[in-house]
């Protein structure tokens, strides 16, 4: 079921997925970040990096009456400090999803199921 915000003009009605993808897109832009991973168990301890085609697929949309609840799931750079990642991540994704579509967002969780090397 969309999300609907009411204008002076009408109603709009917003996909899970698209947040999902805007989500997704406000993330990668963050430094540290290499990439979403996904929502999928760990296949042989290893998380499976997602392209930029899928970013969706690495985030979870839930709704709870008006709140909307967010779980991305990561792959961090090595080297970098997870703890500031996870809260640049959290606040670059809450800003982008309240100034740009109007949505007002409870809660952003982290999920790290990787670090890479980058080169």
């Amino acid at each position: 079921m969309p999300m609907q915000l009411s204008t002076e003009y009408g109603k709009i009605d917003i996909a899970d997925q698209v947040v999902a993808v805007i989500a997704g897109s406000a993330a990668v832009d963050c430094y540290g970040l290499v990439g979403m991973a996904s929502r999928k168990q760990l296949k042989d301890g290893i998380a499976e990096l997602l392209g930029r085609e899928n970013l969706s697929r690495g985030v979870e949309v839930r709704r709870e009456g008006e709140q909307v609840h967010l779980d991305l799931h990561v792959i961090v750079s090595y080297g970098t400090k997870i703890s500031e990642v996870a809260h640049n991540i959290q606040t670059k994704v809450k800003y982008v999803l309240e100034e740009v579509v109007g949505l007002r967002v409870y809660s952003v969780n982290i999920y790290v199921q990787g670090v890479r090397v980058t080169r």
